[in-house]
């Protein structure tokens, strides 16, 4: 019998993404506390850009987009926002939140010894790019990789993908 692989990877579905923004930009629009005060949020180039004219509502904002996020099933892990907060640019605040995708080679790193300390005996792992390979003869011992890195404390995203 031929072995079962799966990979994993930490990607963004870009169109929930979408989604998201656009019901966080009528909401901004509609909202009373964002009436006159410059509120936006859109997106530049690769980056979700939010601006306002105090730092407080900027972070209004974000938590806006970040409800909208959860309820599209999108992790707040893929969001990358700036330690500093948001920055004065002119008469206004803004905040540019980019968005983290694929397991980079420390992330990678991190996930195969994780499956190599805690996961099943037989499972083995190789990182191609940007996605870690786990292939054993047990798909029971994939579910239970599944689960080990569901349940580990990751500052990531993951997703299974290519189940065979």
């Amino acid at each position: 019998m031929a072995d079962s692989s799966m990979d994993i990877v930490s990607k963004v579905d870009r169109q929930e993404v979408d989604n998201a923004l656009n019901q966080a930009v009528k909401e901004v629009a509609q909202r009373y506390d964002f009436k006159n005060i410059g509120a936006s949020i859109a997106w530049s180039g690769e980056k979700i850009v939010m601006t306002a004219n105090s730092e407080e509502r900027v972070l209004a904002i974000l938590d806006v987009l970040e409800t909208k996020l959860i309820k599209r099933g999108v992790s707040l892990k893929h969001l990358d926002v700036p330690e500093n907060g948001p920055q004065l640019s002119g008469k206004e605040y803004r905040l540019e939140v980019s968005l983290k995708e694929g397991l980079a080679g420390e992330n990678a790193k991190k996930v195969t010894k994780i499956i190599r300390e805690e996961g099943p005996k037989g499972v083995k792992t190789q990182i191609t790019g940007d996605e870690v390979r786990a292939t054993s003869k047990s798909r029971d011992d994939l579910q239970e990789v599944q689960a080990l890195l569901k349940g580990a404390d990751l500052d990531f995203a993951v997703q299974f993908t290519n189940y065979r």
